[in-house]
């Protein structure tokens, strides 16, 4: 009986324990209960800045990178078979227009050209004597010496010389031309930017010799968004930042000379060509530079700061002061720069917008506004 007791004993204090821990933890979540109810019964309320949205005067400034570019360059080429014999320029030199650049053998030509002039006379002399038999022979027609059909001979054989002449004046024209096209000219003013080939070449008809660069103006073309070709013109000014320029000044402007009608797919971006005056030539062309476009003034434009934008899912958003509370509203935006946001919907004057302390609350939690209260 005492084994049988003692079982007992131990199975009551075992009972005893597993019931004491259950009702420790039981005890235990209701006391966490009430902890995380009183903390919820007394939220933070969280200290925010905040500015109502304001109407100004905005004057857009959109940055783009792009090249300086010269506004016209080209390859001269050889107009004519032959050796080069001279050049007469060096890169960099400075060219006006029509200045020989180079000097071509003149031996094939030349001969071409004298032969076409032997050609020419005697076809000139073939046709001046068919001039003079066909009106001799008018004249015996008249009298009645020689028939009509030996008339009509004269007649053709004057059509025929006629051709000959023709044809012998256009050969004679481009024998000539090509005897010019052994001296290489530049067709406009201009720096020399390339020679492809010393004295020796023997260039081919269309070989490029020289490539020629105007530089007096260079073009910048930029690609504007679509979203933003409506707010420029041409005409309006560029600020264009050269980071290779020498000097502190690295800055020079020009203006919008050009604005594509037609917008590039599938980026739908339009070309606007910037023109920068460089007629001192302190500039060159090929560099890289940054551009400021300045677009037409907007009037009455609703503004918030920039620190009022939070991204939420890929959509520009604000929180607004509603009741001592945030409330997240969705906005529709413009222009963003200069530290302001033009905001084109979403928003009205009376909305009293949080600029700053945005991390420190959730969607719908209390705030005020620092200094307030």
């Amino acid at each position: 009986m005492d084994f049988k007791n003692k079982k007992t004993t131990i199975a009551l204090i075992v009972c005893a324990v597993i019931l004491a821990l259950i009702g420790w933890r039981v005890w235990a979540n209701i006391q966490a209960k009430k902890a995380e109810a009183n903390r919820s019964g007394k939220e933070k309320v969280a200290v925010v800045t905040a500015a109502y949205p304001e109407r100004k005067t905005i004057v857009p400034k959109f940055r783009f990178s792009g090249t300086l570019d010269p506004v016209w360059q080209a390859d001269v080429a050889a107009k004519v078979d032959g050796r080069i014999e001279q050049v007469l320029v060096n890169e960099g030199d400075a060219v006006s227009a029509g200045e020989v650049l180079a000097i071509l053998d003149r031996t094939d030509t030349d001969a071409s050209l004298l032969n076409a002039k032997g050609l020419y006379a005697d076809a000139k002399t073939d046709y001046e004597k068919a001039q003079a038999d066909l009106a001799r022979y008018t004249k015996l027609y008249a009298a009645g010496a020689i028939s009509k059909e030996s008339l009509d001979n004269k007649q053709f054989a004057l059509e025929n010389a006629k051709g000959k002449l023709d044809a012998a004046q256009g050969n004679l024209n481009s024998a000539d031309s090509q005897a010019g096209g052994t001296r290489v000219t530049t067709p406009r003013p201009g720096i020399i930017q390339k020679r492809y080939y010393q004295e020796g070449y023997y260039a081919k008809v269309g070989t490029a010799l020289f490539q020629i660069a105007d530089i007096s103006t260079l073009l910048a073309k930029i690609d504007v968004p679509e979203g933003y070709v409506q707010s420029i013109a041409v005409g309006n000014p560029v600020e264009i930042h050269i980071p290779s320029m020498s000097g502190d000044n690295k800055t020079v402007q020009g203006i919008i000379t050009r604005i594509s009608p037609v917008a590039t797919l599938p980026a739908r971006t339009f070309e606007a060509e910037v023109s920068v005056d460089n007629s001192d030539g302190r500039l060159r062309g090929g560099v890289y530079a940054d551009t400021t476009l300045t677009a037409n003034p907007k009037d009455n434009a609703l503004t918030i700061p920039m620190s009022a934008i939070v991204m939420r899912d890929d959509q520009r958003t604000v929180y607004v002061i509603e009741d001592g509370h945030a409330v997240r509203k969705v906005i529709t935006t413009g222009y963003i720069g200069e530290n302001l946001v033009e905001v084109l919907s979403g928003l009205s004057e009376k909305d009293q917008v949080i600029t700053g302390g945005q991390n420190k609350f959730k969607e719908g939690g209390q705030v005020k506004v620092s200094g307030e209260g």
